[in-house]
């Protein structure tokens, strides 16, 4: 598929979100039902009770889109103005995939010494979400750069009562995690007896660690730019000490002598066909660094010449595209409809769980028609496709689930939330369909 700056400009023209207005104003009777009179009962109820914000506002389907611009897509720090085309695209996205209501929320002035350059200085931008937080039903941070990325999620994670989600630290790493889950089937290898290395040790790598090793993983290499992240290594702090391991392997290509999984979001081409023919038997090379993947498909079925493996990448032009449209959608509108205060660990694996469960399922003839090929499980087709309706059903009655079985949610019924979904399925305006 190619795109011309044309189109896409085009298509940007003004803007791509708006508001849509969910209660009918046709007369005088509305009017005082909108706003004065009427609006100061809500108001004294929420004055009262402020729990009743998820009743009288719009807040219970309401989340933040917030960034600095630090780093943008692939595109590096190139601030919060340029950024705001991706943040409408992730409300477009909340929408039409969870019915979730996004908004896009830029932050200026959350550099060090306040500069609009710079380093984004952690307290401004956790100053600046708890001054929002009173509209918001949860928290998407997008694209802020590491190592801030990490103390601003777990800071206001704990200190607000509405989930808060770095999809770029979680939102890879819980679709990484799904397709993992359905190569250990396909390799007919536990996830224990995995042998992982992961290239990238930024958000998403190291967020993609942590999900492994909570699914039980037990041999991850993480590497950066200077090579495997041992134990050795004196320019180490943070997280990445955090996952340091003994090792003699020093660079990536001697981590994936015998490796199993190569998990790379780091840069294109670091990966040769040579590294790939050292690795495991049917080995899974899952090479999500966007545009240009670490090693492209082309050289990984060269070098692997008709011998079995799976392949991923970032991109939608190749077989299993490892994105996070199939993740955030959904963890936020399972968390949203049990009030969640938090995403927690058990959340992100039970929507990955979901998503691998789903992918063994027989795909609906629209996604095969939509996508002009017959998809079934297999080493082409490990992860299911963003237009499958079924995920709106699937992942957030999981998610629900795991909040509910972990965190109590009085009068939850799994059935009912089910039915709900359903509903909502129905009423919502999906895509093109």
């Amino acid at each position: 598929m190619k795109l011309t700056t044309e189109e896409i400009l085009n298509y940007h023209l003004g803007g791509k979100i708006g508001m849509r207005v969910t209660k009918e104003l046709r007369g005088l009777r509305e009017l005082c039902l909108a706003y004065t009179p009427g609006v100061a009962v809500p108001v004294k109820e929420i004055a009262k009770d402020p729990s009743c914000l998820f009743r009288y506002t719009a807040k219970s389907n309401l989340v933040a889109v917030v960034t600095d611009g630090t780093a943008i897509l692939g595109l590096g720090d190139l601030g919060a103005e340029a950024s705001i085309p991706v943040m409408e695209g992730k409300a477009v996205l909340f929408k039409a995939f969870g019915d979730v209501d996004g908004w896009a929320v830029p932050l200026n002035h959350c550099r060090m010494n306040g500069a609009n350059s710079g380093k984004t200085d952690p307290q401004r931008v956790i100053d600046a979400v708890c001054a929002i937080a009173p509209m918001y039903g949860g928290i998407n941070l997008e694209d802020i750069a590491a190592p801030a990325c990490f103390e601003i999620e777990d800071r206001l994670d704990a200190m607000l009562d509405i989930p808060v989600f770095h999809d770029d630290q979680w939102g890879t790493a819980v679709i990484t995690l799904a397709a993992t889950m359905n190569y250990t089937l396909l390799a007919g290898r536990p996830m224990g007896e995995l042998r992982i290395v992961i290239n990238g040790a930024g958000a998403a790598g190291i967020r993609i660690c942590e999900m492994l090793k909570a699914a039980g993983a037990g041999h991850v290499i993480l590497c950066d730019s200077k090579g495997v992240i041992r134990n050795e290594r004196q320019d180490l702090s943070g997280k990445k000490k955090e996952h340091a391991v003994h090792t003699s392997a020093r660079t990536l290509s001697e981590a994936l002598v015998n490796a199993h999984v190569f998990i790379g979001v780091s840069v294109a081409n670091c990966v040769t066909g040579a590294d790939v023919k050292t690795m495991a038997p049917y080995p899974a090379i899952f090479a999500m660094a966007n545009p240009d993947p670490e090693i492209l498909p082309d050289a990984v079925a060269e070098a692997l010449s008709g011998k079995p493996y799976v392949m991923a990448t970032g991109r939608s032009d190749f077989p299993n595209q490892i994105n996070n449209v199939l993740g955030f959608p959904f963890l936020f509108r399972g968390a949203l409809d049990v009030r969640a205060r938090s995403i927690t660990m058990e959340m992100k694996v039970a929507a990955a769980k979901a998503l691998a469960t789903l992918a063994r399922q027989p795909v609906p003839d629209e996604v095969n028609s939509l996508y002009g090929t017959r998809l079934s499980f297999g080493a082409n087709y490990i992860i299911p496709k963003p237009f499958d309706r079924r995920l709106f059903m699937e992942v957030p009655a999981a998610v629900a689930n795991a909040y509910v079985t972990n965190s109590g949610a009085p009068g939850f019924d799994p059935a009912v939330y089910a039915r709900n979904l359903a509903q909502r399925d129905q009423s919502r305006t999906f895509l093109g369909s």
